[in-house]
């Protein structure tokens, strides 16, 4: 990559038995973020329907392994981390509050996970700033 940094996330070992599940969410996220935002949002509604809302660890845990298992997931795609990070959350029974914002001087988009309103795994300065768009609860 000429000129372009490209800066992964700190990636952890996940065990063995958790990462098929790790590898369908991240695979799944990748699907999923082909959608247009209004069929997005109805699968992720779909989705998080019955769930118990997610604890903070509980999602933080997901984040962490679909980052451990997919570079993709590790790199800028926060779209595709942020799906893939509900998704796993919903296989172990649980939801978080999934988020897309925007900020417009300069404009940005940018997607993540949050539990009681707490961005999980990103830097709650950057995010703060962003104004949320869509929003899937549990």
């Amino acid at each position: 990559m000429s000129g372009v940094e490209m800066t992964l996330e700190p990636r952890v070992r996940v065990p063995l038995i958790q990462r098929p599940a790790a590898l369908a969410a991240a695979l799944a996220g990748r699907l999923l973020a082909t959608a247009s935002p209004a069929r997005l949002r109805k699968l992720l509604q779909l989705a998080a329907r019955g769930a118990t809302p997610a604890t903070a660890e509980q999602a933080l845990r997901a984040r962490r392994a679909v980052v451990a298992v997919s570079i993709a997931c590790a790199g800028p795609r926060c779209l595709q981390r942020s799906i893939a990070t509900a998704l796993l959350c919903r296989l172990r029974g649980t939801w978080p509050q999934w988020c897309t914002g925007v900020v417009t001087e300069p404009f940005a988009a940018h997607a993540w996970v949050a539990v009681d309103g707490q961005p999980i795994g990103e830097d709650p300065d950057m995010v703060k700033h962003f104004h949320i768009v869509m929003s899937v609860d549990s």
